[in-house]
């Protein structure tokens, strides 16, 4: 008995890696144990980086990937959680902003904002990331609409059969449709997603089921729901919902969604929004992928870039890029609110935060 418990405690293990804008300091990703009962963190170790604006993990959870200004790194995860660098890879252009590897854990994906560009790269049988094999740009002219009249391109994302690459073009309000060979590494394009005029699709996430897509749109502060379905060879997105991420009463303009999470169990969504800093949390309906919203609620923060739910979805936490701090809350779905939870911990431009398993 004394053994199981023991097992247990050490299955229930978390940690939390969050990456920062370095600027006159050296260490860029923060590493934290997670507590998962008192939905706090407390942080353990730091690692020197340039300007890690977005990380990854790899599916069998051995690797974490971050962009810095040189490229892209990789770092083996060790058994307490702690980073082991593997090296640098160069991708050719203009530093990214979102990286993610296909469900093999064969490649990398690295979505270019400032080039509109899709870099696929190898990865060693170390984890560590080696040579591109493809280069993919966006082109043509979105709605002229400030900065959003040129590709930009903010997310990469395979559809969970590892079939298909899916690449949000937030300037051109389209969402790629790429088939990808995973023995060359090359994308064919297949076919697009026509989002609406100015809505700014920034990320595409899938439900663990592979079933859903949903796609948020950072200047319409809404997600979309698709159907996604693959028939002799033809990805079918059928666009099945929308639901906004903010109060109805509150204005669009100057408020932009930013991240877009899932719970571990895929039974709740959750969305951040800039300008009302604030974060909008959803119900999950496995049956037929639609979102019930909960609530949208202030997370006492400027620019909740990133959020992520606690294992036990019990307890969530905001990433605040420009008051450059974390603020955590107390998960009630009884009466549809959070709770303030503790002091905040300071971290300087944070950027992207996820938690892994030990």
């Amino acid at each position: 008995m004394a053994e199981s418990a023991k097992e247990k405690e050490k299955i229930d293990k978390y940690v939390a890696y969050v990456s920062t804008y370095t600027r006159n300091a050296k260490l860029g990703i923060h590493i934290y144990d997670v507590d998962n009962k008192k939905g706090r963190f407390t942080e353990k170790d730091k690692v020197e980086i340039t300007n890690s604006s977005y990380i990854s993990l790899s599916h069998n959870g051995k690797y974490l990937y971050a962009i810095t200004d040189f490229g892209v790194e990789s770092f083996k995860i060790k058994a307490d959680g702690k980073l082991t660098k593997l090296g640098t890879a160069s991708i050719n252009g203009m530093r990214g902003c979102y990286l993610s590897t296909d469900y093999e854990d064969k490649y990398l994906f690295v979505a270019g904002y400032h080039d509109a560009k899709v870099t696929v790269l190898k990865i060693n049988d170390d984890g560590a990331v080696g040579d591109i094999t493809d280069e993919v740009f966006s082109a043509g002219l979105g709605s002229i609409v400030e900065r959003s009249f040129l590709p930009h391109v903010t997310c990469a994302k395979m559809t969970r059969d590892n079939k298909y690459l899916c690449v949000c073009d937030i300037g051109m309000d389209q969402v790629k449709v790429f088939e990808f060979e995973s023995k060359t590494g090359k994308l064919k394009f297949k076919d697009m997603i026509h989002c609406d005029q100015d809505s700014g699709p920034r990320y595409i996430k899938f439900h663990k089921n592979g079933k859903f897509a949903y796609v948020s749109h950072e200047m319409a502060n809404k997600i979309d729901i698709y159907s996604y379905t693959n028939e002799k060879g033809i990805p079918d997105f059928e666009k099945i919902g929308s639901v906004s991420t903010i109060n109805e009463d509150y204005k669009t303009t100057g408020s932009i969604s930013c991240a877009m999470k899932f719970s571990l169990d895929h039974k709740l969504l959750m969305c951040s929004v800039a300008g009302n800093n604030s974060v909008t949390v959803f119900s999950v309906d496995e049956k037929t992928g639609l979102l019930d919203k909960r609530f949208n609620l202030p997370v006492s923060g400027d620019y909740p870039k990133d959020v992520a739910f606690f294992p036990d979805s019990k307890h969530i936490v905001s990433l605040n890029h420009e008051s450059n701090t974390m603020s955590f809350f107390n998960l009630n779905l009884k009466d549809n609110i959070i709770v303030l939870n503790g002091p905040f911990i300071k971290v300087p431009s944070g950027n992207c935060i996820i938690t892994k398993k030990l």
